[in-house]
């Protein structure tokens, strides 16, 4: 059972994005990509109670 979700916001997806292409280079010590992983860290989450869940999966 669901109790919340947590989003990124628009402003975070292309950190986001790239820190998932960067994550196992990043793991394996590249200081490079680890740079990447960590501007990914610094967007906060979007909060969303159960009952917004519903007008937040129209809107996608």
């Amino acid at each position: 059972k669901a109790a919340a979700v947590h989003a990124d916001a628009e402003d975070a997806e292309r950190d986001v994005a790239a820190a998932a292409e960067a994550l196992a280079e990043a793991d394996a010590g590249d200081d490079h990509e680890l740079a990447a992983v960590e501007a990914a860290d610094h967007h906060e989450l979007l909060w969303y109670a159960t009952q917004e869940i519903p007008n937040l999966v129209r809107q996608s």
